[in-house]
Parts: structure tokens; C-alpha cells; sequence
């Protein structure tokens, strides 16, 4: 008796595609920046990618940092969540990397461990993500910063 209200309820719901990145920092403070292939835009930025179907996010950013960069890593934390197009989410991390950066695939041209004070022009998501880690890790509020 409740399937029927309940198909109806859900092909009248919003669907989402959504997408994960990662905040890794390493002994010095440094992000990790990828320069993606596919981004003209915004070619420098987080490394992450999409959710694949039935996938958990945090298992979906530790493949996609494999898959990229054949870097082995865990999830610490989620550090930011937002709407970043009309049906799209993103999801950013700071994970912590377990092994050294491997071969690039064929979706990056090249990595670089960037400072806070000289990050390059990146996409709106991805400079609150890794503020948000810094905030974390630094041990301050967010509302100790307004």
C-alpha cells in the first residue's frame, strides 16, 4: 500500500550527481593542487572527482586519489559541503596521504604542494575547503574568525 505513494514521492524529488575532493596537506602546511586536463577554466585545483553509483564518498575520494595520482590515503574529516551548480554537491575531505605521489593519469598534467598565501586561481569550493581544514588544524573556531 505505501509503495505506490512512495514511487510517485520520489520521481518528483530533486536528483543530485555529486562530486569529492580532497584537502591533503603535508609536514609543511602545504595543499596539494592538481592541474587538471579537462578543466580550462579552472585548471589548478583539489584533486577528487565523481561518486560513482552505490559508492560512499569517503570511500570514493580514496579511489580517486588512486586513481589520479596512485597516492594511498585516508579520510580524517569532512571539511566542506555546498551546493556548487543547480543539481550538483560537493564534498571536500582532509585526508592524510600514506604513501608518496605515483604516476599521474592521463586526467592530470601536474601536482604541486601550494602555501595558503600562494595558491593559484582556484575554484570557490575548493579555496573554502582547504581554509576550512587550515581552520581545523589550527585548532580555531570558524567563529572565532568573524
Amino acid at each position: 500500500m505505501m509503495r505506490l505513494p512512495y514511487q510517485l514521492y520520489s520521481r518528483v524529488q530533486a536528483r543530485y550527481t555529486i562530486g569529492v575532493a580532497a584537502v591533503v596537506l603535508n609536514g609543511e602546511g602545504r595543499v596539494l593542487l592538481v592541474e587538471h586536463a579537462y578543466h580550462p577554466r579552472f585548471p589548478w585545483g583539489l584533486p577528487g572527482g565523481w561518486l560513482d553509483a552505490e559508492e560512499e564518498p569517503s570511500a570514493a575520494i580514496v579511489r580517486e586519489l588512486s586513481e589520479e595520482l596512485q597516492l594511498n590515503a585516508r579520510v580524517l574529516r569532512v571539511v566542506h559541503i555546498a551546493k556548487t551548480a543547480p543539481n550538483h554537491i560537493d564534498l571536500a575531505f582532509h585526508c592524510e596521504a600514506l604513501s608518496p605521489i605515483g604516476k599521474l593519469s592521463h586526467e592530470l598534467l601536474d601536482y604541486q604542494w601550494a602555501t595558503r598565501d600562494h595558491l593559484p586561481d582556484i575554484k570557490r569550493f575548493h579555496r573554502q575547503s582547504i581554509e576550512s581544514a587550515l581552520v581545523h588544524i589550527e585548532g580555531r573556531d570558524e567563529w572565532e574568525r568573524v
